[in-house]
């Protein structure tokens, strides 16, 4: 049975601030959903790092993401609509925060599968809803849709970064009060710049780094972690308004295809030679943050400083990432995407390159938070500016392109879990490096094509109408 939505209605004058009041809710929800699952995820490494269930949990996480984003979002966005495919894919990520209260195989990775499929319209839903309204609103305003989209997008991502800072201080509250005990300091501490950093392999150095919390705290954490869950989907079904408000004479590929033709244009737009430039970028967005969490936290904060600063690590990440959101966003009205992304490109290899030469001692944790600021600008401008402009890019396949953008994103979560046992942190060093140079290149390409074929498009509407100038007067 399909959910019906209600009927396009006429903008009226007060039709801005309720269009601020959907981002608003929807960014919102999408906190209090995050609070729970990345403060959760956060801590898969630590709480379940038996035989690697946590990090094999993350990976099914964006397995089944990979797979709901090729086969799921269009059919479902055209079945339930952007706002009620939001509110129902926020339930799908209930099961996999109650299974940590019984973490085993048979409970996380079913659980982790099914998170994965409702991550995929999850997020196409409320791509798709914000290029909808920034639309509508660009109708009734003198500003363009594309600002108004890298606008709402800034906002969202400025609140939605903030579940990084509630979800790890639930965790640090609960679980690591009076624990921040370096890991090797059992072994020597000594050996702390030999053992920690670059030089870190999880599969050899992380099984003395974590200690059992006891069940009760889990217990406590977890129902948290399902009240935020619950919540975020009751605010969306009970205070967004629904699509067909802002569907009025909207341009878009999926309005009058079936659900077979809609994958068929998702397909098609996986080869376009556009979007195969930048899927190397986008797959670093996916693996960097991958990286931040499951070796960076292990590696340099766990193995030198202490597990119970690395809930503060990841909120300052957390913090620095929404600012910058809100930020980037303005910024970019006045500088474009292109000096952006150019420093984010710059800053991240500074990063990297601290990585391999720095050797963590005792005392630095400092130099900890400040990268956690400086990954957070980077982050927050991959993440608003690459969204943004794949809603540029393919106008009128929103739904295909923020698609094609969360499937390689996934693809970067996956091989950032995969290999993080088995590499060192050098090794994965230089693949991220390697990575974002050679991907913003790409990117970079795709730009000057674009702004040629503008530049194109412009001479030739001048000549036609200088043509047409002459024609009339030889009449």
């Amino acid at each position: 049975m399909t959910i019906k939505d209600d009927k396009p209605t006429e903008f009226g004058p007060r039709e801005k601030w309720r269009i601020l009041k959907n981002v608003l809710l929807i960014s919102f929800a999408f906190m209090a959903e995050f609070t729970a699952y990345s403060g959760a995820a956060n801590l898969q490494s630590s709480i379940n790092s038996q035989a690697g269930l946590g990090t094999a949990s993350l990976t099914a996480v964006y397995a089944g993401l990979i797979f709901s984003t090729i086969f799921l979002p269009v059919m479902v966005i055209k079945w339930l609509g952007p706002k009620w495919a939001i509110s129902l894919s926020f339930v799908t990520y209930m099961p996999y925060i109650a299974a940590q209260m019984y973490p085993s195989f048979w409970t996380l990775i079913p659980a982790a599968l099914l998170l994965g499929l409702g991550g995929g319209p999850l997020w196409c839903s409320k791509c798709t809803y914000l290029s909808m309204i920034a639309e509508a609103h660009s109708k009734i305003s003198n500003i363009s849709a594309e600002a108004l989209l890298t606008r709402y997008l800034g906002l969202f991502f400025m609140i939605y970064q903030m579940s990084q800072v509630w979800g790890n201080l639930i965790s640090s509250l609960v679980l690591t009060a009076g624990d921040n005990e370096a890991a090797v300091t059992a072994v020597n501490a000594s050996m702390i710049p030999e053992v920690c950093g670059a030089n870190f392999l999880p599969a050899a150095d992380a099984g003395h780094a974590f200690r059992q919390q006891p069940p009760e705290r889990i217990q406590m954490m977890i129902g948290i972690y399902l009240a935020c869950m619950a919540g975020a989907a009751i605010t969306v079904a009970v205070g967004v308004d629904s699509m067909k408000r802002y569907d009025t004479g909207r341009s878009s590929a999926s309005k009058s295809l079936s659900g077979m033709s809609l994958l068929v244009v998702t397909a098609k737009l996986l080869v376009e030679p556009n979007q195969l430039l930048l899927v190397l970028l986008n797959t670093f967005v996916g693996f960097q943050l991958a990286f931040f969490t499951a070796d960076f936290t292990a590696a340099f904060v766990s193995c030198a400083v202490g597990t119970g600063i690395v809930g503060f690590v990841t909120m300052t990440l957390g913090l620095a990432n929404a600012i910058s959101c809100a930020v980037t966003g303005y910024i970019a009205k006045i500088t474009g995407r292109v000096p952006l992304i150019c420093c984010a490109t710059l800053v991240h290899t500074a990063i990297f390159v601290t990585f391999l030469a720095w050797k963590p001692q005792e005392g630095q944790s400092y130099i900890l938070f400040i990268i956690a600021v400086l990954w957070g600008f980077c982050d927050s401008v991959w993440l608003v500016q690459l969204n943004a402009y794949y809603g540029i890019l393919f106008p009128g396949r929103e739904e295909a392109s923020f698609a094609s953008f969360r499937l390689w994103e996934s693809v970067g979560h996956i091989i950032g879990y995969i290999i993080s046992p088995y590499m060192r942190t050098s090794q994965k060093t230089y693949l991220l490096l390697a990575m974002m140079l050679v991907g913003a290149t790409m990117y970079f390409s795709v730009e000057y094509k674009e702004r040629r074929r503008k530049k194109l498009e412009v001479h030739s509407k001048e000549d036609k109408g200088v043509d047409n100038a002459v024609f009339k007067i030889a009449e």
